[in-house]
C-alpha cells in the first residue's frame, strides 16, 4: 500500500525528530525530570505536532523518556542501579546469541567478521597507548565485533531485544569504553582476550561456555563504569552521562 504525500512527509518528519531529538536529550539539551514543551519544540526542529508526538512516544518506548500522568513527557534520570541492571540485561541477551550462534554455526566462514574486527582490535592494540584517533577506530571495531555476534545468531525477536536493550547511550557495548589515563586500569586487553574466548566456543560449538563468556564480557562495562564513577572528567567523556544521577 503506497503512501500518500502527506503520510510520507508525516513518516520523514517522525524519523528526522526522533533522531534530533535523541541526540539533544543525549547530550544534555534537556536536564533529568525537565519536561518537553511540545509547541515550542515542534517550531525549534521545524516539524508538525504530530510527527513530534509520535518521535516522543518512540523515546519514551526506548526509555529516554517518561510519560508522567499530569507533565506528559518528560526527560528520564537514571540511577546507577539501573545502568548496572542494563548492562546485565544486554549481557543476558547476548550470552543468548552467541549461545544460539554455536549451535546455527554452520562452517567456519560464518566467522569471518568476527575474526576480522578482533584482528585488528588487535593491531591497534600492539601500542598500548592509544592515540585518539586508533581510540576512535577501537569502538568502530567494537561495535562490529557485537553486531557481527547478533548477525551470527540468526534470530529476529532476538535481535530486536537486544536492539531494544541497547537504545540506551550507556548499554550499549561500547558506552563505557574509556580512553586509558594514568592509573586508569587497562582493560582493554581483557576485552580482547575474551572476544577470542567468545570467536573460540562458538567455532567449537561449545554453545554453553559462549553464553557464559558473552555475559562475563558485558559485565566488563560495569568495571569501566566504576572507573568512570571514581573519575569525573572520564564520566564527563560517557554519553549520556548528563542523565545518571550521581
Amino acid at each position: 500500500m503506497k503512501l500518500s504525500s502527506a503520510e510520507a512527509k508525516s513518516s520523514s518528519q517522525t524519523a528526522r525528530a526522533t533522531l534530533v531529538l535523541r541526540e539533544m536529550i543525549i547530550d544534555g539539551h534537556f536536564r533529568p525530570n525537565e519536561r518537553i514543551r511540545e509547541i515550542p519544540l515542534a517550531a525549534q526542529l521545524d516539524v508538525s505536532r504530530i510527527p513530534l508526538r509520535l518521535a516522543l512516544e518512540r523515546l519514551a518506548h526506548e526509555g529516554l523518556l517518561e510519560i508522567r500522568p499530569t507533565r506528559g513527557f518528560v526527560v528520564q534520570q537514571f540511577t546507577t542501579g539501573d545502568i548496572y541492571d542494563a548492562i546485565e540485561l544486554r549481557g543476558i541477551l547476548e550470552g543468548a546469541a552467541a549461545r544460539l550462534a554455536s549451535e546455527r554455526l554452520r562452517d567456519s566462514r560464518d566467522l569471518a567478521a568476527l575474526r576480522e574486527a578482533s584482528a585488528e582490535m588487535d593491531a591497534l592494540l600492539r601500542n598500548r597507548k592509544l592515540a585518539l584517533e586508533a581510540f576512535t577506530k577501537y569502538i568502530e571495531l567494537n561495535a562490529k565485533f557485537h553486531s557481527a555476534l547478533i548477525d551470527l545468531c540468526r534470530s529476529r525477536i532476538l535481535k530486536r531485544a537486544i536492539k531494544q536493550a541497547c537504545a540506551l547511550p550507556f548499554a550499549s557495548p561500547s558506552a563505557f569504553l574509556l580512553k586509558q589515563s594514568e592509573g586508569s586500569p587497562d582493560l582493554f586487553f581483557i576485552a580482547l582476550d575474551q572476544h577470542r574466548g567468545i570467536i573460540e566456543a562458538i567455532s567449537n560449538r561449545e554453545s554453553m561456555r559462549a553464553e557464559f563468556l558473552a555475559r562475563e564480557h558485558a559485565r566488563l562495562a560495569r568495571r569501566n563504569l566504576d572507573v568512570a564513577l571514581d573519575n569525573r572528567e572520564l564520566l564527563k567523556s560517557v554519553r549520556g552521562a548528563k542523565l545518571i544521577q550521581i
